[in-house]
């Protein structure tokens, strides 16, 4: 198991963390597979580790498009990888009444960027007193996102991440504008860069997105140099044979060697602080 610290609340604007693992659970033993890896790499590296993996993708192109095991088998799948690699755990719910059994299992809720503006599913995720992590939607700018910190307060809760997944432009195509981690520095929010959603190709291979995984690794330099502390990567081993976003996923060999470089990219950020 790791011996870094596994505590989510207490990650602030100065560390370096990530987050990482299948963008949807496809089955216990390759969840288990990639935990392992990562705790492994975690450990190795010294390097705050998250394990993400969705039990349900709701927002997927297709109605034939593979979402996942549901909420019940998917916790049960979660709570294994957890208690098996010691890792914190993210997932992200799609309705209020997902909010507090995926509480009992998760160490971060994450609000999908879709639905970061729904009133009831951001109160019912505030209500459990777990971290929340907020993706921005790809049709707001960063300073929307003040109207959504106040709901989350509101619940007086301040455990709080945003999320920077890239911008609608054009049609299937998303960018990410650099300033946006110094606007939502503001907030003084902990700040992540999802380095393979923002990279997607939303719905251009018609009934599934397409993906460009060779700006992966660019783009996320790019981002902890403008200030995220977080990085988000799907990732696995065969990205060609993943059941959801295997064309922006990072393989999972190449994790380490691009960790080695945002982390020297991270420290040289911020010397002078």
């Amino acid at each position: 198991m790791p011996t870094i610290p596994t505590e989510v609340k207490d990650i602030t604007c100065r560390d370096f963390f990530v987050i990482a693992g299948p963008c949807v659970i496809e089955s216990r033993d390759l969840c288990l597979r990639i935990a392992a890896h990562l705790a492994a790499l975690a450990e190795k590296m010294n390097i705050r580790m998250i394990f993400k993996a969705s039990f349900d993708k709701a927002n997927r192109t297709s109605l034939d498009s593979y979402r996942g095991p549901g909420l019940e088998k998917g916790l049960e799948i979660l709570s294994q990888v957890k208690k098996e690699t010691g890792l914190p755990l993210l997932s992200d719910i799609h309705l209020p009444d997902q909010a507090a059994p995926a509480a009992e299992v998760l160490d971060v809720l994450q609000i999908p960027a879709f639905l970061c503006r729904q009133t009831d599913l951001l109160l019912a995720a505030a209500a459990t007193g777990k971290v929340i992590n907020v993706k921005k939607g790809q049709f707001l700018a960063p300073q929307d996102l003040n109207p959504l910190l106040d709901k989350i307060r509101s619940r007086n809760n301040r455990h709080i991440w945003l999320t920077e997944r890239g911008s609608s432009f054009g049609y299937h195509n998303l960018v990410v504008d650099m300033r946006s981690f110094q606007i939502m520095a503001r907030s003084g929010c902990p700040l992540i860069f999802d380095a393979t959603h923002s990279v997607q190709l939303p719905g251009a291979e018609g009934n599934r997105s397409g993906g460009e995984r060779a700006f992966i690794a660019p783009l996320a330099k790019a981002a902890v140099a403008a200030g995220a502390g977080g990085v988000f990567f799907e990732t696995h081993p065969q990205p060609e044979a993943a059941l959801c976003d295997g064309a922006n996923s990072l393989p999972l060999e190449e994790m380490e060697p691009l960790l080695r470089v945002l982390r020297r990219v991270f420290a040289a950020g911020r010397e002078d602080e």
